[in-house]
């Protein structure tokens, strides 16, 4: 056994929300750069057509739009944002993947065989609570991810606190809740995705004895539910990047933003941005899934010997 050992008690419904939350937390800490990368590769060529936008890219590859951020902008620009990021994992992952397993369980009754539809409605229901939950710290994550300055250039927003007043101010509380549709869409695809699978791929390595139920379990299972993730939710998370960077009236919904994008750039368009998607959501579902557990195990252990009251 590798980490802390399973409790003889499953965890309780306040451990995987606080440990979700955390998790998530660390492992947007690790992978902020990457998606700060994507964010900037998927509004690329935003505003202009798509031949001209091959012509004229400012970013290429994941390591190119690293390397061209540090250099115009500094290394600060990499994790442009971040303090909403944190914002939105505590009240984000907390919701979506903390409460799954209670949802999951509510939907099967208590049951311990839960099919692939009680999972996947478990997924689409914790996705959208998370969404109605932190829409606000996700729209100010972005803009301050999309925005590019040169060094000692002005910003468009000073702060984060400044970012939600701004908003709020200049495009009315509606802007913070900017784009609430597609982030529903892509965050139940994006739940479903990822926890079913790591569900699915967890529970079949178990049963056939291929692994017990420890790290290198945890790691091929989220690795697994990362690729799978990435693949099914691209295309949405590319229009919900672009529809809450947009301009007010650029848009008239995040369906006239697709529709724009595929007679512009094509529909590789939807797919801009996927190898830093995948690395970001890759790594980030490992180092995500493999401290959730380890956090669930440590703090029921110091729930156990009473250090921690909940």
């Amino acid at each position: 056994m590798v980490g802390f050992k399973p409790t003889d008690v499953p965890p309780t419904a306040t451990v995987k929300f606080l440990g979700a939350g955390t998790a998530a937390c660390i492992a947007d800490l690790i992978t902020f750069p990457l998606d700060t990368a994507k964010v900037r590769l998927q509004i690329q060529g935003e505003s202009q057509g798509a031949i001209r936008a091959s012509t004229t890219a400012q970013y290429r590859g994941v390591l190119g739009t690293i390397l061209t951020m540090v250099k115009t902008e500094g290394p600060g620009s990499l994790y442009s944002g971040l303090v909403a990021g944190l914002q939105r994992q505590m009240s984000f992952a907390s919701v979506r993947i903390g409460l799954y397993d209670s949802v999951k369980q509510f939907y099967t009754k208590g049951s311990e065989h839960a099919s692939i539809g009680s999972r996947l409605l478990a997924g689409c229901t914790t996705g959208a609570l998370a969404v109605a939950v932190a829409q606000p710290t996700d729209v100010v994550k972005v803009r301050f991810q999309a925005q590019a300055q040169a060094r000692g250039g002005s910003r468009r927003y000073q702060g984060t606190m400044d970012a939600y007043k701004t908003i709020a101010r200049e495009e009315g509380l509606r802007g913070l809740w900017k784009g609430t549709l597609p982030n529903v869409a892509r965050n139940a695809i994006v739940n479903c995705a990822e926890l079913v699978t790591y569900d699915l791929i967890k529970d079949a390595l178990l049963k056939a004895h291929l692994m017990t139920d420890d790290l290198p379990c945890h790691f091929t299972s989220a690795f697994g539910a990362g690729f799978c993730t990435t693949i099914i939710a691209s295309p949405v998370d590319v229009v919900k990047t672009r529809y809450m960077n947009s301009a007010t009236g650029q848009y008239a919904s995040a369906g006239h933003c697709a529709l724009t994008m595929l007679r512009k750039e094509g529909p590789q368009a939807f797919y801009k941005g996927f190898m830093p998607s995948f690395l970001r959501l890759g790594s980030w579902n490992v180092v995500m899934f493999v401290t959730y557990e380890q956090l669930k195990r440590a703090l029921m252990a110091a729930r156990t010997s009473g250090e921690v009251p909940f």
